[in-house]
C-alpha cells in the first residue's frame, strides 16, 4: 500500500469516488500538479477540468466543475459542486447543454448572463471530453 494514495471525491450530493489510487493529476487554480503519495500538505482551488486518477489497471478521468481539493500525504479529498464519473454522463443532454451555451453567448449582451453561458458551455465540454475519452478505451 506504500505506493497508493486513498482519494474521495465528494459533492453535495454524494460521494462519486473514494479509492485508493496511484496517482492523481488535476488542474488547479494556480496549475496542473501531479500528487503521488507523500505529497506535502496543500489546498487549492479547482476550475472546470478533468480529474485524472491512475491507478495500476490504467487511466480513469472524472468531470468535476469547479471545488477544492486537499492534499494530504496519505490522502486526497476533492470537494465539487458536481463530479461524474464517465460512465454517468449522459452525453445527449451535455450536446444538448452544449447548444443551448452557445446560442446564449451569442445572443447575450448582458456580462453576468455571459459568464454564466460560458461556465455551462465549459461543463458540457468538459462532460463530453470525458465521455469520449471512456469510449476511446473501450
Amino acid at each position: 500500500m506504500a505506493n497508493m494514495i486513498r482519494l474521495d471525491i465528494v459533492t453535495p450530493e454524494r460521494i462519486v469516488y473514494s479509492e485508493d489510487v496511484n496517482m492523481v493529476i488535476a488542474r488547479t487554480t494556480d496549475g496542473d500538479i501531479g500528487i503521488l503519495p507523500g505529497h506535502i500538505p496543500l489546498v487549492a482551488g479547482l476550475p472546470i477540468w478533468p480529474l485524472r486518477i491512475l491507478k495500476d489497471d490504467g487511466e480513469t478521468q472524472l468531470s468535476v466543475c469547479s471545488g477544492f481539493i486537499e492534499v494530504l500525504p496519505e490522502k486526497v479529498t476533492v470537494l465539487a459542486a458536481c463530479a461524474e464519473l464517465p460512465e454517468e454522463i449522459d452525453v445527449a443532454r451535455a450536446e444538448s447543454a452544449k447548444h443551448r451555451a452557445e446560442v446564449r453567448l451569442q445572443e447575450s449582451n448582458d456580462e453576468l448572463d455571459t459568464k454564466r453561458a460560458d461556465a455551462a458551455l465549459r461543463r458540457a465540454m468538459i462532460r463530453l471530453q470525458v465521455a469520449g475519452q471512456a469510449k476511446m478505451k473501450q
